[in-house]
């Protein structure tokens, strides 16, 4: 069970970034000669042309780190299945892209704190 009102908890979820999170502010800071454009298949967060690489920047718990993943303790009816169809839309995406010959980085939120 919650224990926030469903009013807290949708202020809570408002606040979450889907896009300019820390850990792609870290990256990008490091590697300033790649492109950020959402609008492609898969919507990476950075993209080197040049080389054909898509960079995609992971979220441990939205996209289940195998070292840092915790199943959410409440609403896991909800939960559960959004988490796993992250990780089949990822498969999915780096199927795609390596069947167009482009390369696929995937970089663990952990892998980018100081």
């Amino acid at each position: 069970m919650d224990n926030l009102t469903r009013e807290q908890r949708s202020y809570c979820m408002s606040k979450i970034r889907g896009k300019n999170t820390l850990p792609e502010k870290r990256y990008k800071r490091k590697n300033s000669n790649l492109i950020f454009q959402p609008s492609i298949f898969g919507k990476p967060d950075f993209i080197n042309y040049k080389e054909k690489i898509v960079i995609f920047i992971d979220g441990c718990f939205w996209h289940k780190c195998s070292k840092h993943y915790k199943e959410p303790k409440s609403n896991k009816k909800y939960w559960l299945p959004k988490l796993e169809k992250n990780v089949i839309r990822d498969a999915e995406v780096n199927l795609a892209y390596k069947n167009s010959y482009w390369k696929v980085l995937r970089i663990w939120e952990h892998k980018l704190k100081r």
